[in-house]
């Protein structure tokens, strides 16, 4: 059932009333992933087609009332959550799943805006084509918030993120037109690159409704090893060696401290670590396009002269696809083991690679003076320069007091990135959990700039009120817990 407003019921003559969502049907829609943010919408619409996206939206620019778009509700910044005042409607685009198109010879795929990662993935896959992109939320995250975000994923090193991958864009503007960009081109040097404006625009410029993305080749094999370090600085040298010698075969080096990993095989007590304890640990993953022989052969070589040049500790090569998925299970146990032990403070920066390692002795060291006994639970994509920079409570310390002090723990963390000329959002966005803390870190130059844009293509102010820019929303959402 639907209320008697005027733009509910309009809204239900264009999309019917089953996907008019008010009330407890809403109450999904309005938290974040995290519960984090919990916010109010006049209603949740669910459109079933671009079209219907597009007469949502114009009926929506026509009474003056903020939307929310959102996909699989998986962000981790608070982007897709609507603020308190209760004025927005969330548009939710789950129910746009088809694949449009597969082009062999051209190496792309087209998909609606709702598609799953993992389908996407599959449908390459039956295609016999790689999809890159690869998420721990890949089940349930969708290909038009993976856009928003510009997420990047386990094999940034070689594919590049989101806005790498994607050629082509469709998207309905703040006042419901259509533009109709999905080109397969990988050179088209007409103009400004507006595909590029909306990829990582976090829903505040217009709603992404289908996209043309990029294919490659399956590989032949994939290598998979886990390594023992003593240091960062250790990690660092092991990826140069890596890249020099696996060159483009190089496609994911995740580091891991030992404390993230002991945290795993603690909480998943079925999950085990096959090497001892160490400091910390690399995955490597390589892909040969020869044969199994070749690609296992050039891996265990690179990895026997880093044994011989001591930067590494020990190695297991895995000796089966199954053994190479336990070790991956390892690295995407992380998040869900801190979230099953408590609240934590999460961060996921970037930094050049050659400053990675220090900026976490840096970063630790200040950390351990702001509170003794905090743990971190450091980890992420080496191979590109982003860590995910976590820190868990210490053991004695009750959960409020910790969480308490989280503004003071960004401070010293997201300063600390600055100083390493950094950036304090790497894949997971802004949204409204670190808006304000741009305007400490981006140059005034840089908000003009970006505020113009917006004005520019969001002239009422219609799409995504308060985020990624402060002074774009008539209020926050409620804080519930990191």
């Amino acid at each position: 059932m639907t209320s008697s407003t005027p733009l509910l019921q309009a809204l239900t003559g264009l999309i019917g009333t089953d996907h008019v969502l008010i009330g407890d049907a809403a109450a999904p829609y309005l938290t974040d992933w995290r519960q984090r943010y919990t916010g109010a919408a006049q209603a949740v619409l669910r459109p079933g087609s671009t079209q219907e996206v597009a007469a949502v939206m114009a009926c929506c620019a026509s009474h003056g009332v903020p939307v929310v778009p959102q996909g699989g509700n998986t962000g981790l910044a608070g982007a897709a959550t609507p603020d308190a005042s209760g004025r927005a409607v969330v548009i939710s685009l789950q129910r746009l799943q088809r694949i449009r198109a597969i082009d062999t010879a051209n190496d792309t795929i087209t998909v609606e805006a709702g598609c799953i990662l993992q389908n996407v993935q599959q449908a390459a896959r039956e295609a016999d084509r790689l999809f890159p992109l690869s998420l721990a939320s890949e089940g349930s995250c969708t290909v038009g918030g993976n856009l928003a975000t510009n997420a990047g994923g386990t094999q940034v090193l070689r594919y590049g993120n989101t806005r790498e991958l994607a050629l082509g864009l469709e998207v309905v503007t703040p006042d419901g037109e259509i533009w109709e960009g999905l080109r397969g081109l990988r050179k088209d040097n007409t103009g400004y690159d507006l595909r590029d404006l909306y990829i990582g625009s976090e829903g505040t410029l217009g709603i992404i409704t289908a996209a043309t993305l990029r294919l490659y080749p399956l590989p032949v094999a994939v290598c998979t090893a886990l390594v023992a370090l003593r240091s960062v600085d250790d990690a660092v040298a092991l990826l140069a060696r890596s890249r020099a010698g696996f060159g483009a075969s190089l496609t994911g080096f995740e580091l891991m401290s030992g404390v993230s990993l002991d945290l795993v095989v603690r909480m998943f007590p079925q999950q085990s670590l096959p090497l001892p304890m160490s400091p910390w640990f690399a995955l490597l993953e390589v892909s040969d396009s020869e044969s199994e022989a070749h690609g296992r052969e050039r891996f265990e070589t690179v990895l026997e002269a880093a044994l011989e040049a001591d930067l590494v500790q020990d190695v297991v090569v895995a000796a089966s696809i199954a053994q190479g998925r336990a070790l991956w299970h390892l690295r995407e146990s992380i998040s869900l083991a801190q979230s099953t032990e408590g609240k934590n403070i999460k961060h996921d920066i970037s930094v050049p690679i050659s400053s990675i390692a220090d900026y976490v002795r840096t970063t630790d060291a200040l950390l351990q003076d702001l509170i003794p006994g905090a743990r971190n639970i450091t980890f992420g994509h080496l191979g590109d320069g982003n860590l995910h920079y976590n820190l868990t409570r210490p053991e004695t310390m009750p959960e409020p007091d910790f969480l308490a002090r989280q503004y003071d723990v960004y401070r010293v963390v997201h300063d600390s990135v600055h100083a390493h000329q950094g950036s304090i959002s790497a894949e997971h966005g802004i949204g409204q959990l670190k808006r304000d803390e741009l305007l400490r870190y981006k140059s005034p130059l840089e908000m003009a700039l970006m505020r113009r844009i917006k004005d520019a293509l969001d002239p009422k102010g219609l799409m995504n009120p308060g985020k990624v820019l402060a002074g774009t929303g008539d209020g926050d959402s409620a804080v519930t817990g990191d």
